[in-house]
């Protein structure tokens, strides 16, 4: 990487950066209904090489985007720009940046490296803006709260990007700790730490390779159908989201709500907003045991409550279920494609993999692809003594 970025930018001087990606581990569709969620920050994610110029250009290359070809543009016009592609993520990023009042007056070299597996719901987008915005605080020796970097990030994927996601991303990514998951409270921001203590267990992300072609349709669906039934309820109980209610206020409050349908999917939304404390309980207690039977419930509920599952990650969470040393498996994400997680024994994952692609393959008739994940820390700078990544 480090010849790559002489070669492309005709000198050597840079510092490098990374920022994760991250899953959610427990807490699906919570977000925007103002619960909790449970993420963690993965040791996949996006390495960048920077370094300051003296003039306002910025020349951007990914490794991962060749195609691309180098990409230019200068401080003076940071528009969106559909022909700038990834880029945006960064464009974005410095411009609101400077929107904010930091002070960025010279332009940079930056090559991008991610080794986050496309498609798979990891949040690259999100990686590549903390990354972007960690490497400028640095460079330029800014004061910045991580948290303003955090929410910059959101800022850039709903208003420059275009895209209307939640803060769990640039949360996880910007925020993580090596070995814990975080419980964050979506509405005020405060955020709980529990150790995730695997020692004799992995992660495995199990993507599913299929495309999430309905899975922004049906996002904006089910957020309809929770907006329809908080509003009902207001009219009945003083609360400003359904993460408010509990498992006990819920059922004296069913029948106000019209149909099935909508009674289904607050259950949902109640009930894994309570497994995201419970499973902070599970952890701080180091009862893996609880916190496997938790991820359970919730892909139960994702597909019999809420409906967002579907053919192609049932059959990977049902068939993980079935395998020795599996301690609990779920979806993970907007649903409909995508990916499952499931932790598993150390000693079994191997034959884990092979059970459970070669079952997908039969049923789903393509295989699905499988990355054995660690819990690790924050978007950072990497130091000397840190510096033992392998490409």
């Amino acid at each position: 990487m480090e010849l790559f970025f002489e070669r492309t930018f005709n000198h050597n001087n840079h510092r490098l950066f990374f920022a994760p990606g991250r899953i959610n581990l427990i807490g699906e569709h919570t977000d925007y209904n103002g619960g909790h969620v449970f993420p963690c920050a993965i040791t996949y994610g996006t390495y960048a090489l920077v370094s300051k110029r003296n003039d306002t250009s910025v020349r951007l290359y990914s490794m991962n985007f060749p195609e691309e070809g180098l990409i230019e543009f200068n401080l003076d016009n940071l528009q969106y720009d559909i022909n700038h592609s990834w880029a945006n993520y960064a464009k974005g990023m410095i411009s609101y940046l400077k929107q904010a009042g930091y002070k960025i007056e010279n332009g940079l070299d930056i090559l991008i490296y991610g080794n986050i597996p496309n498609g798979a719901g990891l949040s690259s987008s999100a990686s590549i803006e903390l990354v972007i915005g960690i490497a400028i605080e640095k460079l330029f020796n800014l004061d910045i709260n991580r948290i303003e970097i955090v929410k910059i990030g959101k800022q850039v994927e709903n208003h420059f990007i275009g895209v209307n996601s939640g803060i769990m991303d640039q949360f996880a990514i910007g925020m993580g700790r090596k070995d814990f998951g975080m419980l964050l409270n979506c509405q005020t921001l405060t955020c709980e730490y529990a150790p995730i203590q695997l020692h004799q267990h992995d992660i495995v992300i199990m993507n599913t390779n299929k495309r999430r072609t309905l899975a922004d349709s049906k996002y904006n669906e089910r957020k309809r159908e929770c907006e329809e039934a908080l509003e009902i309820l207001k009219k009945v109980i003083d609360i400003s989201s359904l993460g408010e209610l509990t498992e006990d206020s819920l059922k004296s409050l069913k029948n106000y709500l019209p149909n099935e349908v909508i009674q289904k999917r607050v259950q949902h939304v109640v009930s894994e907003n309570a497994r995201t404390l419970k499973a902070l309980r599970a952890l701080k207690a180091n009862d893996l045991y609880e916190f496997g039977q938790l991820m359970d419930a919730s892909h139960c509920s994702l597909r019999d409550d809420y409906e967002v599952t579907g053919r192609e990650l049932d059959t990977l969470v049902e068939t993980a279920w079935n395998q020795k040393g599996v301690i609990g498996a779920r979806m993970t994400g907007a649903g409909f494609g995508g990916c499952a997680i499931a932790i598993v024994e150390k000693n079994q994952v191997s034959e884990f993999i092979n059970e459970v692609k070669e079952s997908y393959k039969e049923k789903i008739g393509y295989e699905a692809t499988f990355y054995v994940a660690n819990i690790g820390d924050g978007a950072r700078e990497i130091t000397e003594e840190e510096d033992q990544w392998v490409f």
